[in-house]
């Protein structure tokens, strides 16, 4: 809803909101981010990055799903399936996800993950937290980590 004097729609167009947005209204609206960001920081060069768990039949099963940006590594996803765990399958993703963040010239790693999931996980591999974030999902906490790659100190 555009209120008079406050909001103001495109010019000859209109505000939507969608749940099944396509690639091109991604790439439209980060083109526009980029450019207006890319005097201050450079260009985000957005880069995908999997490290793929596969059974024996070449198929994924798990792993790790991210995007390095601005020389840091975005951790988005990591899942291992229940009968894998305990193996050290899970570390072993991370470090190659580190491992390929440090070819790509990343300074950093970040993540998030919640309470009922992997926080202490990720501080056992050299991850701090940065921030806690109560309700999210509504009871628990999400904790957001993060680990430097360009130096011993901490992230803060």
């Amino acid at each position: 809803m555009i209120v008079p004097g406050r909001d103001t729609a495109p010019v000859g167009g209109s505000i939507s909101t969608t749940d099944t947005p396509s690639a091109e209204d991604f790439a439209t609206i980060f083109r526009g981010l980029d450019e207006a960001t890319a005097e201050v920081v450079g260009h985000a060069h957005l880069l995908p990055l999997a490290v793929l768990l596969r059974d024996d039949a070449g198929m994924a099963v798990g792993g790790l799903w991210g995007r390095t940006v601005y020389s840091w590594l975005m951790i988005e996803m990591l899942f291992v399936p229940a009968p894998l765990r305990g193996r050290g399958l899970g570390s072993a993703v991370v470090r190659a996800a580190e491992q390929a963040a440090r070819a790509r010239a990343c300074i950093g790693i970040r993540v998030e993950t919640f309470d009922f999931q992997a926080p202490t996980f990720y501080q056992r591999l050299g991850f701090v937290l940065a921030a806690v974030q109560d309700d999210l999902p509504p009871g628990h906490r999400c904790y957001s980590l993060c680990k430097r790659l360009d130096t011993q100190a901490p992230c803060e």
